[in-house]
């Protein structure tokens, strides 16, 4: 089958809505000496934009990085015009900004996350944003209700903040007439953002700050891809490119027939996770992370690729050897590796590491992990990672929009959803989605263009390995000084690791001063 449809099957974010659906008032009572009339709120269409509105803005302090931050906050939408200068949508989005010191422009981060489907409320609330969901630092299901709390760890004492919900996410909406597949495809979902961050860096008079992207999952593949469309399509360019939870590539996820390259890559994050839940050797887990990691990203590049391309023409005694030492990295029983032809899925990890315990393991974090309804099966049926988190995520966004600021709408905050099916891959067909091409056009083009990317231990999602693969087979060589790999005892989205957090924050600190200078 064409490969763009495979690529479609591997979104990185599960598409089950988790905003409750729009519920309408109840007919309103009348006096028993009154006729009886039924009032109904109007119906609402939360498949088509509002109205355009003029954005709500207000005032606001935070403690960040030890010293007080005044600032104001812009929520509500944009109209999006086509090239034909039509209006075709209203996106949504939060924007932080601080008065400047002195004549030098701060800079401006773009920010969204992934699915494609998902809104930005995970690096909003969960990391770069002035407030946050109160998380336990444990991996387990918090009690709800949840708490929003200040965080201290934002970023906008450094940079002021935009956050983008693209079209059919959070409260972006096509207008009527216009059919929401014109924005549902790489290259459309390109074009559409490319042309939010050209109009709001206009209308809000950015031209003159330093300019950059973060991006979580698919987030880091629009994120690669908009670094080069925003040369070519408006000569803008980039200081920087923050790029969380990577995947620059669908051949490194998408395990098939022909394809063993993701069995190689999502090795060490078996042997981190095997770690964390203390199924390996004493000798092992005596090591720490990183020594587990290291040693299996060794293993990995080294005599397990070697194994997979020999494949039916592996001496027995190799390959039994391959067996037993695969199985000592993973904490999995030799005989499955066996059975499996030492190629494990990540569904079946995740359900075989602690099948004895009758546990599965998070896909997003693998140090959560849960109970299954059918305990017997061979593949993980559900995330407990996202059973734990999208709960809290979504009250937090609903309460903080509406608390402090002042956005009241009535149809629901797409927090993920699967309104932006099918997802057009066209120009891939009969290869693996990438977007790594553009990025390293882009950073061959503009050489001071720099890219962080931050890796958790723990994601069983995009693999730490699958991230250092692409980025050292695709990057001009003369520009690999200009990205820094950094690695955290997190998963797909370690900031809900609060240590994790707090020293993200302190990488990126460095990361901003050395691509845009204080001046």
């Amino acid at each position: 089958m064409p490969f763009r449809f495979a690529a479609s099957i591997a979104l990185l974010i599960s598409f089950s809505a988790v905003s409750a659906d729009d519920q309408p008032s109840e007919a309103t009572k009348p006096a028993s000496d009154s006729p009886a009339v039924e009032l109904k709120k109007p119906e609402v269409d939360d498949e088509r934009a509002d109205d355009a509105e003029t954005p709500k803005v207000t005032t606001h302090a935070a403690e960040i990085g030890g010293k007080t931050i005044e600032y104001t906050a812009t929520a509500g939408t944009l109209p999006l015009s086509g090239e034909d200068e039509k209006q075709k949508a209203n996106l949504f989005f939060v924007a932080y900004t601080v008065a400047p010191e002195g004549d030098s422009p701060r800079p401006l981060t773009f920010c969204f996350n992934g699915g494609p489907g998902s809104s930005s409320v995970w690096l909003h609330m969960g990391m770069l944003g002035p407030k946050r969901v109160e998380l336990p630092n444990e991996p387990v299901v918090p009690r709800p209700p949840t708490k929003v709390i200040a965080n201290p760890y934002s970023l906008l004492d450094v940079t002021d903040l935009v956050f983008i919900d693209p079209v059919s996410t959070g409260y972006s909406r096509p207008i009527e007439g216009e059919k929401k597949e014109q924005f549902h495809g790489y290259k459309e979902d390109l074009e559409s953002v490319g042309r939010f961050i050209h109009l709001y860096t206009t209308k809000y008079g950015r031209w003159g700050s330093p300019k950059f992207l973060c991006g979580e999952s698919y987030g880091t593949l629009r994120a690669a891809g908009l670094a080069e469309h925003l040369q070519d399509r408006y000569n803008l360019e980039l200081n920087g490119i923050v790029l969380v939870s990577m995947v620059l590539d669908f051949q490194t996820l998408l395990d098939q027939p022909t394809n063993d390259l993701p069995f190689i890559l999502f090795l060490p994050s078996y042997a981190t996770t095997a770690w964390y839940h203390k199924q390996l050797s004493d000798e092992m887990q005596a090591k720490s992370v990183e020594e587990v990691a290291q040693e299996a990203r060794e293993f990995a590049l080294g005599e397990y690729a070697t194994a997979l391309l020999k494949a039916g023409d592996l001496p027995a005694e190799k390959r039994q050897e391959i067996i037993d030492r695969y199985a000592a990295k993973t904490g999995l029983a030799p005989d499955f590796v066996r059975r499996s032809e030492f190629r494990v899925p990540q569904e079946r990890f995740g359900k075989m590491l602690l099948r004895e315990q009758d546990l599965s393991v998070g896909r997003f974090d693998s140090r959560y992990s849960g109970p299954e309804r059918d305990a017997a099966g061979s593949m993980t049926r559900h995330d407990p990672s996202a059973a734990a988190l999208f709960g809290p995520f979504t009250a937090a966004l609903y309460q903080y929009l509406r608390d402090d600021l002042r956005i009241e709408k009535e149809v629901p905050y797409e927090i993920l959803t699967g309104k932006v099916h099918p997802w057009s891959y066209d120009e891939f067909t009969n290869r693996y989605v990438e977007s790594a091409t553009p990025l390293s056009e882009a950073m061959a083009r503009n050489p001071h263009l720099k890219v962080f990317v931050a890796n958790g231990y723990y994601d069983l999602a995009t693999p730490f390995l699958a991230a250092e693969y692409t980025l050292s087979r695709l990057l001009p060589a003369v520009r690999r000084e200009n990205v820094t790999m950094a690695y955290y005892e997190g998963g797909h989205m370690m900031y809900v690791h609060e240590p994790a957090l707090e020293q993200l924050r302190e990488d990126l600190l460095k990361f901003y001063e050395t691509a845009a200078p204080s001046q």
